[in-house]
């Protein structure tokens, strides 16, 4: 992989260890002072997979970005205990406690069982204490496998045999070929997907070790998080590709539907599974708004501003921010379709987000930054 989808050097990489004593791997990039985001990447996945988002937040923001046990390089679990919604709240919570400081905000971005971990981890008190806005991106809280379109058959039962029998397989990937590829593509992302984002995607997937993607399968295949997801109190965002077959949109609508404090379902035409690769402006752009929204600030709220009233302000701006990206992947969309008129090749969106300002949120204030400094250099 080059170029955008490589992630920069790190400025830090802490050691974190989760409550089992399996340890975390954790990559911090940008200045130490800045608003916080933390980064939790999907299944087969690894910290690469969010190399666009970091190359464009860490100039700004401090990005947290770790792996999930077993893909990276974070080690495998040891038993089948180590493969649990447990485990992964576990580790998340252990990120954040490790490289926040108390009392902290951070948004918090997940993809696939990225967003799944959130779910699962939604009623522990280091999520609560920091979570102050979520982006939920191509995910979903329940009935994966049966809800998957991945092989194109009517839904019934057959269909979702056939497709835990597929997304659970316990053959290896092997080395990354142009048939693979072609394969990836279809199951995974838009028809409009440029080669080198499918290259990028395929060397990241074949990367994870047939073991630590046959084990959380079995995860995903049982994975019922709904409750999870109604207690996520924090405003929260949804975003989802149209043509998603692994977490097709109905999981966004429904997620959309059951958030306490949902900020509106961000739905982008024609892509597939991998949105924040798809679509790399779109996401960050979401990523920005929340971060402009809930946790950075320049001066207090106004004395006496209704908690409905800032949280109607926030919605609006999400609201912008949504359309933004929608119009973008549209505009992308577009040209894209008319330059394959003319070309053989398809060229990787370039949709800008323009990130819109909105009512402030928290301000993390010196001492924070202080203690937070002081957590990581132990």
């Amino acid at each position: 992989m080059r170029g955008t989808y490589v992630p920069p050097v790190p400025v830090s990489e802490p050691r974190v260890v989760s409550a089992d004593g399996s340890p975390v791997h954790v990559e911090v990039f940008g200045p130490g002072d800045a608003p916080a985001v933390v980064l939790a990447h999907g299944w087969t996945c690894s910290i690469a997979f969010w190399a666009a988002q970091i190359r464009a937040l860490a100039p700004d923001h401090r990005v947290i970005a770790y792996d999930q046990r077993g893909h990276g390089r974070s080690p495998a679990p040891l038993g089948p205990l180590g493969y649990s919604p447990k485990a992964l709240a576990d580790d998340l919570e252990a990120v954040l406690e490790a490289t926040l400081a108390p009392g902290e905000p951070a948004v918090l971005a997940g993809h696939s069982m990225g967003g799944m971990t959130f779910m699962a981890a939604a009623e522990r008190p280091a999520f609560r204490e920091h979570a102050a806005a979520v982006l939920l991106c191509s995910t979903g809280p329940a009935r994966l496998v049966g809800e998957a379109t991945v092989l194109p058959l009517p839904k019934s039962p057959v269909r979702r045999r056939l497709t835990g029998a597929v997304l659970g397989a316990r053959a290896p990937l092997g080395p990354v070929t142009p048939a693979g590829k072609k394969v990836l593509k279809y199951g995974v992302m838009g028809p409009g997907a440029s080669p080198e984002q499918v290259d990028a995607c395929a060397r990241i997937v074949h990367a994870c070790p047939t073991p630590v993607r046959y084990g959380w399968s079995r995860v995903l295949d049982a994975f019922d998080e709904e409750a999870g997801l109604r207690a996520i109190e924090a405003p929260t965002a949804v975003v989802v590709g149209s043509a998603d077959k692994l977490t097709p949109p109905v999981h966004a609508r429904l997620m959309d539907e059951s958030l306490p404090h949902s900020l509106g379902l961000t739905t982008l035409p024609g892509l597939g599974h991998m949105t924040p690769v798809e679509d790399p402006a779109a996401v960050t752009g979401l990523i920005r708004e929340l971060v402009t929204t809930y946790v950075v600030t320049e001066e207090a709220a106004p004395a006496g501003a209704s908690e409905a009233a800032a949280s109607d302000t926030a919605t609006t701006a999400m609201s912008d921010a949504a359309a933004s990206a929608a119009s973008a992947v549209s505009d992308a969309a577009a040209s894209a379709a008319s330059a394959a008129a003319t070309t053989a090749t398809a060229a990787p969106s370039d949709a800008a987000t323009t990130a819109t300002s909105a009512t402030p949120g928290t301000a993390t204030s010196s001492a924070k930054r202080a203690a937070k400094t002081a957590k990581e250099s132990a």
